[in-house]
């Protein structure tokens, strides 16, 4: 397996509608395999094909590693997900802001207002039917790769311009006030 680039903006891809997946033969079992490698080697939690120059409806994702009752991550909690041709079905009326960065835009992140849960159906990596329930951060990254999928950017869907800042700016504001920055996820 090996690790794919990440391409950043402006590249035109990561702004064009992608097209589905109807080959699920050992190609894009092999991309999947690269993808994968490529999102955790970028301490990434989510990876959607445009950005890595393809315009294929697929995504790799894995969420945020779950926590004890003391709050320490388990080890191996991380679940992962291949998604292909996905597409949000239901969006739960209840929003919520968070903090994300997106391996395509470096060095930067902001805050986005996503449902709180959703529901998607596509198909696994073998062309199966699946349907999801999703909430929280893991309704967050999947909203997040599926507009990669559209052409859309979590910068298009700022709470504000002023919600948008270096990774050091965001960070320092925390340092100066003493607090802990809220939780991000970069996908």
């Amino acid at each position: 397996m090996s690790k794919l680039e990440i391409v950043t903006l402006p590249a035109p891809v990561l702004r064009q509608k992608t097209r589905p997946v109807t080959d699920f033969g050992p190609e894009l079992q092999e991309l999947i395999d690269n993808m994968i490698d490529t999102m955790r080697d970028a301490r990434g939690v989510g990876l959607a094909a445009p950005q890595i120059g393809r315009s294929l409806r697929l995504a790799v994702i894995e969420d945020l590693p779950k926590e004890d009752e003391e709050g320490n991550e388990i080890p191996d909690s991380r679940d992962l997900y291949v998604i292909v041709n996905p597409e949000i079905v239901w969006e739960s009326r209840t929003v919520v802001d968070g903090i994300e960065g997106c391996l395509s835009i470096p060095g930067y992140l902001g805050e986005v207002e996503r449902a709180e849960s959703i529901r998607v159906r596509g198909q696994d990596r073998h062309g199966n039917k699946i349907r999801l329930r999703l909430k929280d951060w893991t309704a967050r990254i999947f909203q997040h790769e599926i507009d990669h999928l559209n052409g859309v950017l979590y910068i298009d869907k700022l709470t504000g311009e002023e919600n948008f800042w270096t990774e050091e700016a965001y960070y320092k504001r925390f340092e100066d006030d003493g607090e802990e920055p809220a939780e991000t996820a970069v996908a």
